[in-house]
């Protein structure tokens, strides 16, 4: 394929279409978890904790797509992840059963991780290097829109219908699907310009990559895990609030992420991710700190803006790698993000949370820390033998203005 034009915007056209069909199953998933799991098949503690650890094990093992990327094109690949997701979310709601949980929960987690995976992949593939972090924000803003469809969906639909978990699920799981064979029908198939390795790939001069993807792993827990918990525990919210304070992040979300990817493209990608760390700094501390209810509303708003700057970093993976590598260290990355997901929870659980939860956040802010320092490396104008900042790889002069 050519480089016109025309040729990116329907790469990105089919980007932004993947984009938005994902959250919309994912998002009713998510947030009818805890309601239908209690309410429907009788889970306590052990049961959701067991439930938690198996969705997280596709992430852990996202590394292996590069393995199915062998017999499998990655455009058909991101399709059949979508369609995994969308089934397994369809079918939740008739098996309300604790095995039945488990099942379903591991289906729709394969299809999400492995499409989340290709979808990061094929973003820093098909798009030139100068629209990539527009489109990046492009595509965050396509995803909270489709969340924003799917609250409003699950509000209808519980509050003037009374619409049962079961129908919830099998509409968001369908709407996937068809978006999905709406793509089918109507992308035709797009070859790669560069043909991509098929193997695991860790590359040394990609290792404040996979440094900024652990911590950004690490981040994610504190949010994911502990900073709901501590609005629900802390300060009392009923799930209504929490279902509206992720409607208003989505909402800020799809007006300010375009507008940060026009801004890395412009200013660069150590600007964001130094904005990110000093922001997640005082997030973290204010978590630890405040007691007034909406001060800690206002950090969850804020904390979540700031998985916006993620752009930055895979906008950063695009500038640095070799053009065969992406596929493979897209895989890879997304695995060093999930060792996290698996240590974090239960350890901070276990030996933070219970003696004082501002303890958690307080680890939270010593991570951030960690990644401002990293962040420090980054160099203003990132290209291969360019890497870093200090360093081996940091010989390249910058390119003239």
């Amino acid at each position: 394929m050519t480089n016109s034009i025309d040729d990116w915007r329907m790469r990105e056209r089919c980007l932004l279409l993947m984009a938005a069909a994902m959250p919309f199953s994912f998002s009713v998933w998510m947030t009818l978890l805890n309601n239908f799991s209690f309410e429907m098949a009788a889970f306590g503690g052990t049961e959701i904790g067991i439930l938690q650890s198996i969705r997280e094990i596709p992430g852990l093992l996202a590394f292996t797509a590069i393995f199915i990327l062998l017999a499998v094109r990655e455009q058909v690949f991101a399709l059949l992840s979508l369609s995994l997701l969308g089934v397994g979310v369809a079918l939740t709601g008739l098996f309300p059963s604790e095995y039945g949980l488990y099942a379903t929960t591991l289906l729709m987690s394969i299809g999400f991780h492995y499409f989340e995976t290709i979808q990061m992949s094929l973003s820093l593939q098909w798009l030139p290097e100068s629209e990539t972090s527009k489109s990046l924000g492009r595509q965050l803003a396509a995803k909270s829109a489709a969340s924003i469809a799917a609250y409003l969906m699950m509000f209808i639909g519980l509050e003037f219908f009374n619409i049962s978990y079961a129908w919830l699920y099998a509409i968001a799981g369908t709407v996937t699907l068809v978006i999905v064979g709406y793509i089918k029908i109507t992308i035709p198939r797009i070859d790669h310009q560069q043909p991509q390795h098929k193997k695991v790939i860790l590359k040394r001069n990609y290792w404040l990559f996979y440094a900024l993807t652990f911590m950004g792993g690490a981040r994610r827990q504190i949010f994911v895990v502990f900073a709901g918990f501590l609005l629900v525990q802390k300060f009392g919210f009923p799930a209504k609030y929490i279902v509206a304070l992720y409607a208003v992040n989505y909402i800020v979300t799809s007006f300010f992420a375009p507008f940060l990817g026009r801004w890395i493209a412009k200013f660069g990608e150590r600007r964001a991710l130094l904005i990110e760390y000093i922001g997640l700094i005082l997030v973290f501390s204010g978590y630890a700190l405040t007691n007034d209810v909406y001060v800690a509303a206002t950090l969850y708003v804020l904390d979540h803006i700031f998985f916006s700057f993620a752009i930055a970093q895979k906008s950063y993976l695009k500038k640095i790698a070799d053009p065969k590598d992406i596929a493979a260290t897209s895989s890879v990355s997304f695995s060093i993000n999930h060792i996290a997901a698996v240590i974090i929870p239960a350890t901070f659980g276990a030996f933070l949370w219970s003696v004082d939860p501002s303890y958690v956040f307080w680890a939270g802010a010593a991570m951030a820390v960690v990644s401002l320092i990293l962040s420090f490396n980054v160099p203003d104008h990132p290209a291969p033998g360019n890497e870093t900042r200090f360093g081996a790889n940091a010989a390249l002069p910058a390119p003239a203005e």
